[in-house]
């Protein structure tokens, strides 16, 4: 069949068959592309990540925020040109094994599934914080550091979601853009009353001003640290082009669901960074950790406040969690596909068309690393998987572009080549040097791990349309 420019072609198993290789069902359009790429950065950037930044830097974190948008949008225009040429599933993987090389594309997407499964765990995490807070609020326990027996009841409900959002997805990507519309409209409706409430407060158009007499109390050092923390709020736009093969009209929105999806969230975070590090002074909402905009909520709303935004949280946690899932499922399925892992990770089930194997792997890793709680560390390896494959899809560009091979025919051309991707990729690979030194060394083992993992077992692999 024709979708757009673009020929594919569905492989439909034999009758009595219940799963078979073959192309994933486009059922994703731009709505639902924009929903996840922006759902899963509110959930990160604005319900998670407020008292972790403004705890190392003050008011200065929306600068971090800042700096991480405009690395992102230098990469997302990239990203959308080479999209747009190659829809496919695996999305920043599958651009570089055909600009770059296998070897590189296996060491990209096997870190970036991995990356995909730690920042969902990340999410689960921050989602168990807000089922707890929901629990104390309710009178149920009187601390969020609370247990049932031997167990976390913070962790527990993290994986307890991971599995739910897991089985929800293996019965269809349908279910994955209902929910993820569905949240992400009503997580935009209370953030424009909470941000545009709380603004007007600090601002003291309804009382005293709280306007901070130092913008960076702890100088301008922990805001490119803090920028490297909270880089894993800007992954969205890359899930987007993961799941490419899944979106509609991949010419059309692609490119915009993208773009538009981190020009949106980037406004969002910097106005909520702003307030955040203007309501408490660093030393007070540092210890509040993924639960801090609660608070903040509690100070300019009351109650009422306090209520709505533990349920946005608990929404948008899971929101970025799905849409993560979702993704990593997609990047081992192109993985999968081009026979770089066992080829029962792109075995597709003939009734939901979706990739059940791949889905139930990414979902079990996911709810064990749930368990370590390692929220931080979490992020931060996060970053550094996509950070390298954000560096190395620039540079796969610029290679694509002088060998200009004759399947390459993108639908839409990256403004200000080739200043932009060179920018971008330097920034991307720069910002690495600010993490803290176990999350790079982490990042590294798993790097290593995929040259291993690609000498051993598909250092043969031959892929179609390599340059």
């Amino acid at each position: 069949m024709f979708i757009g420019r673009h020929a594919y072609v569905l492989l439909v198993p034999e009758s009595g068959d219940t799963e078979a290789e073959g192309e994933l069902d486009r059922t994703i359009g731009l709505a639902g592309a924009v929903t996840i790429g922006t759902g899963t950065m509110i959930g990160a950037g604005i319900f998670v990540f407020p008292g972790l930044a403004a705890g190392r830097a003050g008011p200065a974190a929306a600068v971090s925020f800042a700096i991480g948008a405009v690395i992102a949008l230098l990469v997302a225009l990239p990203t959308s040109e080479l999209a747009t040429a190659m829809p496919e599933s695996g999305g920043g993987y599958y651009f570089i094994s055909r600009g770059l090389g296998t070897l590189p594309g296996a060491i990209v997407g096997i870190g970036l599934t991995l990356g995909l499964m730690f920042a969902s765990a990340f999410y689960l995490v921050g989602l168990g914080e807000y089922a707890a807070a929901i629990l104390v609020e309710a009178d149920v326990f009187s601390t969020t550091n609370v247990s049932l027996g031997p167990f976390d009841v913070v962790l527990v409900f993290g994986m307890l979601v991971g599995v739910l959002l897991t089985v929800l997805s293996i019965f269809g990507t349908e279910n994955t853009e209902s929910l993820q519309n569905a949240v992400v409209g009503f997580l935009l409706a209370i953030l424009v009353v909470f941000l545009s409430i709380s603004g007007l407060d600090v601002l003291g158009v309804r009382g005293s001003s709280r306007i901070p007499a130092e913008f960076a109390p702890a100088g301008f050092g922990p805001i490119l640290t803090t920028a490297a923390l909270v880089f894993t709020s800007y992954l969205g736009f890359a899930q987007i082009a993961t799941i490419a093969e899944d979106i509609t009209e991949p010419d059309r929105n692609l490119p915009l669901s993208m773009v538009g999806s981190v020009l949106l969230v980037g406004v969002l975070y910097i106005v909520t960074l702003l307030i955040a590090g203007s309501t408490f002074e660093p030393s007070v909402i540092g210890p509040m950790g993924e639960t801090a905009i609660v608070e903040i909520a509690r100070t300019y709303l009351g109650f009422g406040g306090v209520v709505v935004i533990l349920i946005g949280g608990l929404l948008a946690t899971v929101s970025s969690a799905n849409a993560s899932i979702l993704s990593a499922s997609r990047a081992l399925y192109g993985l999968s596909s081009d026979g770089l892992v066992p080829n029962a990770a792109a075995r597709i089930n003939r009734e939901y068309g979706t990739p059940h194997f791949a889905l139930s792997f990414v979902g079990g890793v996911t709810v064990v690393l749930v368990a370590t709680g390692r929220t931080e560390v979490l992020a931060e390896v996060a970053s550094f998987l996509h950070l390298i494959m954000y560096g190395l899809i620039c540079v796969a560009l610029v290679a694509i572009r002088r060998r200009d091979p004759a399947w390459y025919d993108p639908a839409f051309m990256c403004p200000g080549y080739p200043v932009v991707p060179i920018v971008g990729g330097i920034a991307s690979f720069a910002l690495i040097l600010f993490m803290q030194p176990l999350s790079r060394i982490l990042g590294l083992v798993i790097s290593l791990g995929a040259v291993a993992w690609y000498l051993f077992y598909a250092s043969d692999v031959q892929l179609k349309n390599q340059v």
